[in-house]
């Protein structure tokens, strides 16, 4: 519990390793639509890809493995992942779940976004802005309605606001997958309305965000993506998530890291692990 509370003190506000506080516990109370469990997601199939353990041996044997991957071929169907299902903590990644989150609720009360949440959003998302994210989590109804959310969307892995903290949300790659599937794959409960929205900010978050799993990008490709950051405080969780052109093949991918020596170590450890297990799938 105490290396929780520390946890919930810290919390990324840029890449250059700034440190401000994780959102605190709700306060006000909006009201919000709370999602219902029709159009549930459908999983995909068992990972038909590569071993992702042999391809990563180097890394795991450096770092004592603790990252995990998952990738998915959208031009192939291949899919692979490595530690799929271990736990970690999200820190700032978990802002693109509040964002579908809040854009599904949205849809099941056929309203638009107002021009307050989309700026919210602008800024959780671009800028990874702590404030906006605390203001959409409080909007959409906190951790309870974005486990429901959570439950429509497949994710089966995910529980959000441990202590009631956005950052300490706890996840999976292989559901960070799947919530990529929902926001760049059909079908979807998400509109492609609502999935190009989405899809929108996260192609246009500030240049030193614009590290991660984009490191395994072809390069002159576009690519989306939004990055967490998190102090512990001496051990750094360095995550990554996104959709990228690799070897002229556009893919889903996931990196989670915890226990990095700093923030600059973390990232290139997960930049690396992007670009080996992209390699490892395009190839075989």
């Amino acid at each position: 519990m105490a290396s929780l509370l520390v946890l919930a003190a810290l919390c990324c506000v840029s890449c250059t390793g700034a440190v401000a506080s994780v959102a605190a516990p709700a306060n006000r109370q909006r009201a919000a639509a709370k999602p219902s469990v029709r159009g549930k997601a459908r999983p995909k199939a068992p990972s038909t890809g590569p071993d992702l353990a042999a391809a990563l041996a180097p890394e795991i044997r450096d770092d004592g493995g603790h990252f995990a991957v998952a990738v998915d071929d959208l031009a192939t169907g291949s899919q692979a992942a490595y530690a799929g299902t271990r736990e970690f903590v999200t820190a700032s990644i978990v802002k693109a779940d509040i964002l579908v989150t809040l854009l599904y609720q949205a849809q099941e009360a056929g309203q638009a976004l107002t021009p307050e949440d989309q700026e919210l959003a602008t800024t959780m998302i671009e800028n990874s802005n702590n404030d906006s994210a605390s203001d959409l989590y409080d909007d959409v109804g906190g951790a309870g309605a974005i486990d429901d959310a959570n439950g429509v969307c497949g994710l089966s892995e995910t529980t959000a606001g441990t202590d009631g903290y956005w950052g300490l949300t706890t996840t999976t790659v292989d559901d960070q997958l799947r919530l990529l599937r929902v926001v760049f794959t059909r079908p979807s409960p998400l509109s492609p309305a609502s999935q190009g929205y989405i899809q929108s900010l996260m192609s246009q978050v500030e240049a030193d965000q614009q590290w991660g799993v984009t490191a395994a990008a072809d390069p002159g490709t576009g690519f989306m993506v939004k990055n967490g950051w998190l102090p512990n405080p001496y051990l750094w969780e360095i995550n990554s998530i996104g959709e990228i052109t690799h070897d002229g093949q556009r893919m889903l991918i996931a990196v989670l890291s915890d226990d990095n020596a700093s923030e600059v170590s973390g990232i290139s450890l997960v930049e690396n692990i992007a670009k080996t297990a992209s390699n490892a799938i395009t190839s075989s």
